[in-house]
């Protein structure tokens, strides 16, 4: 066996390994998903507990309510609870830079088929997923699942590819049906997330963000603008939440490097009618018949 496969295999060990890691983590935190329960404990136990079994965050954790689609993660200091709501679990877990990503759905507020909907696509999305067949024919066979519930897919969020410290690379996996898309090859790595919802079937940006990442580097002046940016190095182009970070000035700094080009905010991602948002998400390795689910 060359150099070469024995890495392969050692990479696609690494992938394996985070999905590991994720499923121990994901099934204990949704234990703790309960009405009257804090937020920012699930948060913190998800990435605490995650270091504990040998791995890092791949990015924080969202915990998205309701109309939320995506990005939302307890602030500093958070005092919310869970209430009657649709809740987003979406958890990342790295190995050496190798990512699994993974989201489920608690339903808490009584509305099971946006839930069941979101689901049944990804199953279908998985079932479809081999070598030679496109990102657009998964795209159609999501949206066609989720519109079969009377329900719409979120057209402007996608799956996406999975590489080396890359959270969200190429290929891009629609949520709906487009002309093309990319053909998937054997070792292909990429996270299926279809999103169901009772609203429009858009997001667009909330007016608030408690998650950055790294876009590029450049020397900055003011020290305590330096001292947040070597606190966020450490996390390469990874995704990291604001409460990771310990500064006085902590607000000014984040300013500061974003509008200097050096950090990306993400805001919380709204459905844009109101509707309630339901998510499910599985990180699969293409293999030469089919796919491996490392997350399941």
């Amino acid at each position: 066996m060359t150099d070469n496969v024995h890495n392969k295999q050692e990479i696609l060990e690494k992938y394996r390994e985070a999905g590991r890691i994720l499923k121990t983590v994901r099934a204990e935190a949704v234990e703790m998903i309960r009405v009257g329960n804090s937020l920012l404990q699930v948060a913190e136990f998800v990435e605490n507990r995650t270091i504990e079994l040998g791995g890092r965050p791949a990015f924080p954790c969202n915990i998205s309510r309701n109309q939320e689609a995506a990005h939302a993660t307890p602030k500093i200091g958070d005092t919310d609870v869970f209430g009657r709501d649709m809740v987003k679990l979406d958890l990342g877990v790295h190995v050496d830079g190798y990512i699994a990503d993974s989201a489920v759905t608690v339903d808490l507020s009584g509305n099971s088929d946006i839930l069941k909907a979101a689901e049944e696509a990804l199953a279908v999305a998985i079932d479809l997923a081999k070598p030679g067949i496109s990102t657009g024919e998964i795209g159609a066979a999501i949206e066609n699942s989720i519109r079969s519930y009377g329900l719409n897919p979120i057209i402007n969020l996608t799956g996406h590819g999975l590489s080396e410290y890359e959270a969200h690379d190429d290929p891009a996996v629609p949520n709906r049906h487009v002309e093309g898309g990319a053909i998937l090859k054997e070792g292909d790595v990429l996270a299926i997330e279809p999103f169901a919802t009772d609203g429009a079937g858009t997001v667009h940006d909330g007016n608030w963000a408690e998650i950055y990442s790294l876009i590029r580097k450049k020397p900055v002046r003011m020290p305590a603008v330096r001292n947040v940016l070597k606190q966020v190095e450490e996390y390469r182009e990874l995704p990291f939440a604001k409460r990771w970070l310990e500064s006085d000035r902590l607000d000014f700094a984040l300013l500061q490097l974003e509008k200097a080009g050096i950090l990306h905010s993400y805001p919380v991602l709204l459905e844009s009618t109101g509707g309630l948002v339901a998510q499910a998400e599985h990180t699969i390795i293409i293999t030469h018949d089919g796919c491996e689910v490392t997350t399941k």
